[in-house]
């Protein structure tokens, strides 16, 4: 049984894989939540109004069903920061949608595409179809069209394509996907069956085409999948084809706005929102109580703004086969011996400032890349300490984690705030630095 999923579509554009954010799996969520908020924090901090300006400007690249909703959703929960930091007067938090499309969802409707970008622009987002990004910095992104943007985060949504496990296997393709008969079996091969987003499974309710990469298709295709497999074996009785006919689409634009049309119906406004809150809620598989009443508590109650410091940049890189997992210190993905910046709360001098630190550690590597340094440091008072590769091993960062973007190594001429350059008392025991430089690091 292949199901392998899908990865994130990455476009040969310059820097998008170093500097871009995805938002396929939780993991990519939290961090994107914390990098968001932070970004606010510190430009309501910022003396600048360059960089308080590009540090609330944030980049949607894909108008489709993610993209969509995270610049609709972002934009609400920036603005309902702003109100406990407020920026310099006359700023506000900038989401720009970005997308080659000519349309705002275009593969809906078109009545549901103009409900969702008029609520959008009402909503303060900059929309601009038939835009993309031409290239990425740690500075901003360059447009087709010519225009810098300053800014200090990319969102990209641009789809996902088939996980490149299939393409080894030499088997019949389809658009990248390994092509299977309606019962998801390889034609040829009555042993092997594939589902979901890896699987090209004709629709029977459009002949001549195929079934999308949605998770709705691939969490039905494994019933169906499943089904078969037990037929294939003797139990269950016989197998059966995948039909599916859908009911509609349905988008969730933030409070009670939505777009939808079930049965074909055309609804916006606070219908559309309580017709997608009604099918996400049925959608799933439990716990539908507890949802319903956190949803109630945050329609009433104002939304919280903390950061949980739970997923480090270096552990959710936009190239992985893997977005529901975060990589986490000592994992497969890091065996080599990295050099860590760090500190309890501690922040890149490049995502505090806009000139380098001179007193900082050099360069920072690439996003989803560690450092090449030949040791780890300790973070706490005092001067760094080396440490070993097991100790790395076990899985204890020595503070954010290796190729953090939000993360320096401090000095004994850069403390921590509200400690004292040079310790008075004896030095600490190791496990005591450790515990107190990693209470805000990655999850073990």
């Amino acid at each position: 049984m292949l199901a392998a999923g899908s990865v994130n579509k990455l476009l040969p554009i310059p820097g998008v894989a170093e500097h871009a954010h995805g938002f396929r799996g939780l993991p990519e969520a939290l961090y994107l939540r914390d990098h968001v908020t932070r970004q606010v924090e510190l430009a309501a901090a910022a003396d600048d109004p360059k960089t308080c300006a590009a540090r609330c400007t944030f980049v949607v690249v894909g108008a489709g069903y993610t993209g969509t909703e995270v610049a609709a959703h972002g934009q609400m929960f920036t603005d309902a920061q702003v109100r406990k930091h407020p920026l310099r007067q006359g700023m506000r938090p900038r989401w720009m949608l970005l997308d080659v499309a000519p349309r705002v969802l275009p593969e809906m409707d078109e009545k549901l595409s103009a409900t969702a970008d008029r609520v959008l622009r009402e909503r303060g987002v900059d929309v601009r179809m038939g835009t993309s990004v031409q290239e990425a910095t740690h500075e901003g992104v360059v447009l087709t069209d010519g225009e810098f943007v300053e800014t200090r985060t990319l969102v990209w949504c641009v789809g996902v394509r088939p996980d490149p496990l299939v393409e080894s296997l030499g088997l019949p393709m389809e658009k990248g996907r390994l092509l299977v008969d309606p019962h998801l079996q390889v034609p040829g091969r009555p042993e092997l069956f594939a589902c979901g987003d890896v699987a090209a499974v004709p629709d029977l309710e459009k002949p001549g085409s195929y079934t999308p990469m949605t998770a709705q298709h691939a969490w039905r295709h494994g019933k169906v999948a499943a089904e078969n497999v037990a037929a294939s074996l003797g139990l269950g009785g016989a197998r059966k084809p995948y039909r599916h006919r859908d009911l509609g689409f349905v988008v969730d634009l933030g409070g009670a706005k939505a777009a939808a049309n079930p049965l074909g119906v055309a609804l916006s406004g606070v219908p559309a929102g309580a017709v997608t809150r009604g099918y996400h809620l049925a959608a799933m598989p439990g716990n539908r109580v507890r949802v319903a009443a956190d949803w109630l508590l945050d329609a009433v109650l104002p939304r919280q703004a903390v950061q949980l410091g739970l997923v480090r940049s270096w552990s959710v890189p936009l190239d992985t086969s893997s977005p529901e997992l975060a990589r986490v210190p000592g994992g497969p993905e890091q065996r080599q011996e990295t050099a860590a910046r760090s500190g309890p709360g501690a922040a890149l001098a490049s995502d505090t400032h806009d000139e380098p630190d001179p007193g900082g550690a050099g360069e920072e590597p690439a996003k989803g890349q560690p450092g090449s340094g030949p040791t780890q440091v300790r973070p706490g008072p005092g001067p760094a300490q080396p440490r070993t590769e097991a100790e790395t091993a076990k899985g204890r960062p020595s503070g954010d984690g290796p190729g953090s973007r939000f993360t320096e190594q401090r000095s004994e001429t850069d403390p921590a705030k509200g400690r004292p350059g040079k310790s008075r008392r004896p030095a600490a025991d190791p496990a005591a630095i450790r515990h107190r430089g990693s209470r805000v690091g990655s999850l073990p």
